[in-house]
């Protein structure tokens, strides 16, 4: 089985090539401290165990540029990556999972919440989940921020290499059902950091969100 941490070769084109010079710029753990509000930013969401570090370094190319750990819930800062100058991409904390004293996990929640609400460069949210479990309260409650804000949102189902495509296609409509009821504007599609399935239709939601 391959390492998630040390994602497939994508076919190369512009479009994956322009997020492989993705670079560390900063990591921030206060509003006061983000990078001044301009251009264009999309962010990374899931609990701690959705794959979302593999996911990062995959659609980059790269091996770690995000942490990837054994032990869910390491991101525990705003990390932001610049793909070129005021373009970003920005590693929001694991939630749900990590073991973390109930103060850390408040400040991480008001963080969050007001980084969604007020920060006009973010022009959209990728929110990952696990293929195999249905979306939590934590999840909904994302959700439910940004359709307040009108912020779009993408979800990719993670981890679909774990169920067959019938149940892996099953779980997806399912959740674009759920989408469309109850968070109108939200889509979805499978994703795998292992197999790389997927990685073009997220990419091209980058593309569009990032302006390219």
């Amino acid at each position: 089985m391959r390492n998630p941490s040390n994602p497939i070769s994508i076919e190369r084109s512009t479009t994956t090539d322009r997020y492989r010079v993705a670079r560390f710029s900063t990591s921030v753990n206060a509003f006061s401290q983000l990078p001044p509000d301009t251009g264009r930013e999309v962010a990374f969401a899931g609990r701690s165990n959705a794959g979302k570090s593999s996911a990062l370094n995959l659609l980059t190319g790269q091996r770690s540029l995000a942490r990837t750990s054994k032990t869910p819930g390491r991101t525990q800062l705003l990390n932001f990556f610049v793909v070129e100058p005021d373009r970003y991409l920005v590693d929001l904390p694991g939630y749900g999972y990590a073991q973390v004293p109930d103060a850390i996990r408040r400040h991480w929640q008001a963080l969050m919440e007001r980084y969604l609400r007020e920060r006009a460069a973010l022009c959209g949210l990728l929110l990952l989940t696990d293929v195999r479990h249905p979306p939590t309260g934590l999840d909904r409650q994302l959700l439910g921020y940004c359709t307040a804000r009108g912020l779009p949102v993408h979800v990719l189902l993670t981890k679909a290499d774990k169920l067959s495509r019938g149940k892996a296609t099953a779980a997806l409509r399912q959740l674009q059902g759920m989408l469309r009821v109850d968070f109108p504007g939200a889509s979805a599609q499978l994703f795998s950091a292992l197999t790389g399935d997927g990685a073009h239709q997220a990419h091209a939601q980058l593309d569009n969100w990032l302006g390219y």
